[in-house]
């Protein structure tokens, strides 16, 4: 299996060349030559597959055993889960007959990027030490300057999958103030001398798009190597395919046997979902995948009106305005709205390009080039005008596999409320609440016996500012008791390390990575400041 970029050109990668790589230099994604079909007797072989066991059997499909082999892979795969704190790594928990709830937060820092991270940072350290192991006596050892911009929980998850790995440094871009105070706790308190965190004023598609023009910088690229650990990165992707097999087996147990699922998934960068449509393409039998957003819903709106576009969402028709202490409605810098699910806080979806190359190649009747040089004339819109407009068969193909849905604050908290007060009681972050919203919104629109999961990406002490706000008048409510876990007693007050980026620039964090890389330094003495 090889690897091309959505934007078009004739560079083929290998799987290891397009982890390493991330972006690539034209601007676009890597996608897979081809999707994998399943093998035939799937549904039988696979049915009582751990999740370790899933993740290799998928990734087989992927990676060709001449760069790891089938040892390699589960050596890796069951390395990268052995952190995580449920047997099942992505349980489903059934909330009523009609609807389940998959919890991919039991991993090292509470939130679903575990998933993927911990495996991506594996495969960094794998493919590094096994191309070192091959120089002679003396020669400069390759090393690897991973580059990435959060809004709130791909930080941390990246973090503790690469903390203290040899010839590796992080830096993670947060837009400063714009992630919860656990979040940022979770960044800036690891303190291995590879770790940096650029705190950067503005929002998190500036920290994205100067993570993207590093990436582009050929020359600067060239000289510090730079990984992406953003779902840029197609090992990204991958990885998260494997807990829509794992959900599809569990759930089907326990549903009756003429029972479609959907899966509805909350989303900002569209990675999480467009792993969904990979597993959905390969031929895992689904329904319309179900796209969840907050007040920043570039993607319902994609799907609403077939346009692309980078701008200011309205408040959400009918909507009876923002709660008090609620914020959906709220203007921020650049056109993103503040809201009580931050990590979907996002006005462009860059994962979304991917699913753009596939319905442009379907209009295209099957040329890969004119598929590539179409996205690439989207993107080039998008990056002149902030917007584009696709053809009615491209919107109509998009329709066919997801539909969409926004959720307000309002709508959040009175979802967060409502899981409580019910039996079973169960306690929803804000992110999970907006895939609970738009699953109740989106159920009359199905067949009656459709069953829906929705994924659950973070676990609710990650936002206990909102969860706390939707349960405080309830009297049987204790937020220590019911929601904190013992990882995060005492975070907040923990030393703290970030350097302050005053202003949304390339080259200052250019400069922050020129001090720490170029200089070869840990840069301990000086991990709190500012540029």
């Amino acid at each position: 299996m090889k690897y091309f970029s959505t934007r078009g050109g004739n560079a083929t990668l290998t799987f290891e060349e397009a982890v390493l790589t991330g972006l690539a230099p034209n601007g676009g994604l890597y996608i897979p030559e081809h999707i994998p079909t399943l093998p035939g007797n799937w549904k039988e072989d696979w049915k009582e597959y751990s999740f370790v066991e899933l993740s290799v059997a998928v990734l087989s499909l992927y990676i060709s055993p001449d760069e790891l082999s089938p040892d390699e892979l589960r050596t890796l795969v069951e390395k990268s889960y052995s952190t995580f704190r449920h047997p099942d790594i992505a349980p489903a928990t059934k909330i009523s007959d009609k609807l389940f709830i998959l919890e991919l937060f039991h991993g090292p820092t509470f939130a679903f990027k575990d998933v993927a991270l911990q495996l991506l940072g594996n495969l960094f350290e794998f493919f590094l030490k096994r191309r070192n192991a091959l120089k002679a006596p003396g020669e400069t050892q390759e090393k690897l300057t991973v580059v990435g911009a959060t809004s709130g929980d791909t930080g941390s998850a990246a973090i503790y999958g690469l903390r203290n790995k040899a010839n590796i440094s992080i830096f993670i871009l947060h837009p400063k103030g714009r992630v919860s105070p656990i979040q940022e706790a979770q960044m800036t308190t690891v303190t291995d001398a590879n770790v940096h965190n650029l705190a950067v004023k503005g929002t998190f598609d500036d920290c994205q798009d100067i993570v993207k023009a590093l990436f582009a910088d050929q020359a600067f690229n060239a000289k510090h190597r730079l990984g992406a650990v953003n779902s840029i990165n197609w090992a990204r992707i991958l990885a998260q395919t494997v807990y829509y097999f794992l959900a599809y087996f569990h759930v089907r147990r326990q549903v009756p046997a003429g029972a479609e699922l959907q899966f509805v998934v909350p989303t900002g960068n569209f990675g999480d979902i467009l792993a969904g449509y990979y597993a959905k393409r390969m031929g895992l039998p689904m329904g319309r995948l179900a796209v969840a957003t907050n007040a920043n819903d570039i993607l319902a709106r994609f799907w609403r009106s077939g346009r692309y576009e980078k701008a200011a969402s309205a408040p959400a028709e009918g909507a009876a305005g923002p709660v008090e202490g609620a914020s959906d409605g709220k203007q921020a810098v650049g056109g993103v709205r503040e809201t009580l699910s931050p990590a979907m806080d996002i006005l462009v979806s860059s994962n979304f390009e991917r699913l753009l190359w596939y319905l442009a190649y379907e209009s295209a009747g099957g040329s890969r080039a004119a598929a590539g040089a179409t996205v690439n004339g989207w993107m080039g819109r998008m990056k002149s005008d902030g917007r584009v407009e696709v053809p009615v068969d491209v919107l109509e193909a998009a329709r066919r596999d997801f539909v969409a849905e926004r959720i307000s604050d309002e709508q959040t908290l009175e979802t967060i409320r409502s899981f409580f007060d019910v039996q079973p009681s169960y306690v929803a972050d804000p992110h999970t609440a907006v895939g609970l919203a738009a699953a109740r919104l989106i159920a009359p629109q199905n067949d009656p016996a459709t069953v829906q999961v929705v994924l659950s990406t973070a676990h609710p002490a990650k936002f206990s500012e909102a969860v706390t706000r939707a349960l405080s008048a309830s009297p049987s409510f204790d937020f220590e008791r019911d929601v904190l876990p013992v990882e995060f007693q005492g975070l907040l007050d923990r030393e703290k390390r970030v350097i302050d980026v005053e202003e949304p620039s390339e080259e200052l964090v250019k400069r922050v990575i020129e001090d720490v890389v170029g200089a070869g330094t840990s840069h301990e003495g000086s991990a709190n400041g500012s540029v």
